[in-house]
């Protein structure tokens, strides 16, 4: 069998493991009796006891292939569900608060950490940490399209992402599919009856592309989906969804409140005209002509003679002329006043809430209002928004372990597929500083847990204290006991190592240097006896009078002295590379001081 699967081609070894033939367990229970699987017994009993367990389990078989079909149905009533919603979703992404959400979303979610990095790696193999690292940071460049794949996550609740693959390089780049066309089709999504074969290429995770007729292996397609509604299943439930009917109502109540604002606001004034005896068919007409000649001006064009009643830009046409009979009428204009109720909107706040907690957002990180008690509120809210934050980072990161799976086994890398872990950053400080808080007062109770009591014994043992306060196993308690006891052997070894390294000629070019050389200087210029002694780096000088060639000291009175230290300075600072000088090197110090003794 392992011969057979290792003469598959990498593609056909990535479709077992990812493909149809891959069911983790969950395939459908068939039973088939041939030569090998014959019941050879004499005893009548057991031959009736499997007749029995073969019936059952056929019906329960047949029991599981009823259920599965339901997922079918769902999906079929779904779809056009599923479409509609998305229409909704690019609908709300014009409304500021729906699109602010959507962007603290990916914000929150995508938070880099001190070192300016969004996707942590953590593998014991260097080697894996630094393929996982090129790929994220260098092929699908996940700084960038990161946050745009978790805010498409969040609007529409799965995002597809197109995977280009290689057979020798891996993954070498990526490409956004539509979500609105792409089709999740699951084992037990397809029409089938009792007791019938389920297609090969059926009982596996395949996603199909309707507009262009494509279909995809699951290792192509990366989907990212945010569980939560099984209603909704196979695909994700969008952040936005607790939100439409709420968001609906938003719209049409700020619609109302600004048709009422146009409507209502503006001043009106009621002219009074008088019309005496007149009679009341004619009344009508008359004050209508009286209204065009206040209100409206006879304006001929110049280009077609013809007369336009144009209205003017005052917006008086929403005036009022009501027709009096009363001479003695005192006011015959009067101004209505406008709206005086247009600060009146704990309606449209009372929606907003209901948004805002639909969203499941603090209402101070959408500009509602302002932190009150010096962000002790906030932070306190901060900590719930960072689990729903947690929550989507939770349903990334599976989907971005697919992709680095698919990247490591394509490489060759089948034996160390689950030696590496991604995360992502915590975005809640306070959440960080809750959980120190905990940690301290777990320490400090048990430290009263173990510590003695004066004439009497401790509250309890330290194995117990551990188990319960810290949460450790039996086995926990034991290896870090056993770890203990290597860092205090650990601990005592370097206690000793002063006794163990006596010298380790981290400086013996700055003592060197600058180690000051003791007696007198002779006069004439002459060095003392020794010459610069092997302290100062140069060789045991011969007696006093020595020729020159023999490595005597040179002629001359102290005018030499200053260009040789110097030389000699510059040679052991060229020679020191790395602050520790060997033998070998000294030897060759000494042979470059001769030389230049001799000059």
């Amino acid at each position: 069998m392992e011969q057979n699967f290792n003469q598959l081609t990498v593609w056909q070894r990535l479709s077992k493991a990812f493909g149809p033939n891959s069911l983790l367990g969950q395939d459908v229970p068939t039973y088939k009796f041939d030569k090998k699987e014959l019941l050879k017994t004499r005893d009548r009993n057991e031959f009736e006891k499997e007749k029995l367990q073969a019936q059952q389990s056929l019906y329960m078989a047949n029991q599981w292939t009823k259920i599965e079909s339901n997922l079918y149905t769902q999906a079929i009533y779904y779809e056009p569900t599923r479409i509609a919603a998305f229409y909704d979703y690019e609908s709300m992404e014009f409304t500021p608060e729906i699109s602010t959400a959507l962007d603290i979303y990916a914000e929150e979610s995508t938070t880099p950490n001190e070192d300016g990095h969004i996707l942590q790696i953590y593998s014991e193999s260097k080697r894996i940490k630094g393929i996982l690292a090129d790929l994220f940071n260098n092929t699908l460049d996940i700084n960038t399209n990161l946050q745009m794949w978790i805010r498409n996550t969040c609007k529409y609740g799965d995002n597809f992402v197109y995977l280009k693959l290689d057979s020798e390089k891996g993954i070498i780049g990526c490409v956004q599919l539509p979500n609105i066309e792409v089709e999740r089709l699951e084992k037990g999504m397809s029409p089938r009856t009792p007791n019938s074969e389920v297609k090969p290429d059926e009982k596996g995770l395949r996603f199909k592309w309707k507009e262009k007729q494509m279909e995809f292996n699951t290792f192509e397609v990366a989907h990212f989906r945010l569980l939560g509604d099984d209603r909704k299943l196979p695909y994700g439930t969008s952040m936005l969804e607790k939100a439409r009917r709420i968001w609906k109502q938003l719209v049409l109540s700020e619609d109302a409140m600004l048709i009422y604002r146009t409507s209502r606001a503006p001043e009106r004034r009621v002219f009074k005209v008088f019309v005496g005896n007149m009679d009341d068919k004619d009344v009508e007409a008359y004050v209508q002509r009286v209204a065009n000649k206040f209100k409206r001006d006879q304006i001929v064009d110049n280009k077609t003679g013809n007369v336009d009643l144009r209205f003017n830009q005052m917006a008086v046409d929403q005036d009022y002329f009501i027709p009096v009979r009363d001479a003695t009428q005192t006011m015959p204009i009067e101004t209505l006043p406008g709206g005086t109720n247009l600060s009146e909107i704990a309606d449209i706040e009372y929606i907003q809430k209901k948004l805002v907690c639909a969203l499941r957002i603090p209402k101070a990180y959408l500009g509602f209002e302002e932190p009150v008690g010096d962000g002790k509120n906030l932070s306190l809210l901060d900590i719930r928004f960072a689990r729903t934050i947690n929550r989507i980072q939770k349903n990334i990161l599976s989907e971005l372990n697919k992709i680095a799976i698919v990247h490591l086994f394509l490489l060759g890398f089948e034996d160390e597929l689950q030696n590496f872990t991604l995360g992502l950053n915590n975005p809640s400080k306070q959440a960080d500083l809750l959980m120190v808080d905990v940690w301290k007062e777990k320490v400090l109770l048990y430290k009263d847990l173990v510590s003695e009591i004066p004439n009497s014994l401790a509250p309890t043992s330290a194995t117990w204290a551990k188990k319960h306060i810290f949460g450790f196993s039996d086995e926990d308690i034991k290896l870090d006991t056993q770890r203990q006891r290597m860092e205090r052997a650990v601990a005592a070894e370097l206690a000793n190592t002063a006794t163990i390294i006596t010298h380790t000629g981290m400086f013996d070019t700055i003592d060197r240097l600058y180690k000051t050389v003791t007696g007198t200087t002779q006069s004439g210029g002459a060095p003392p006896e020794g010459g610069e002694g092997p302290e100062m780096g140069g060789p045991p000088s011969p007696p006093a009078g020595g020729p020159p060639e023999m490595g005597g000291p040179p002629p001359g009175g102290p005018e030499g002295l200053p260009e040789s230290r110097n030389k000699l300075e510059n040679l052991l600072l060229e020679t020191d590379n790395d602050m520790y000088i060997t033998n070998s090197s000294l030897g060759d110090m000494e042979k470059e001081l001769l030389k230049i003794l001799k000059d």
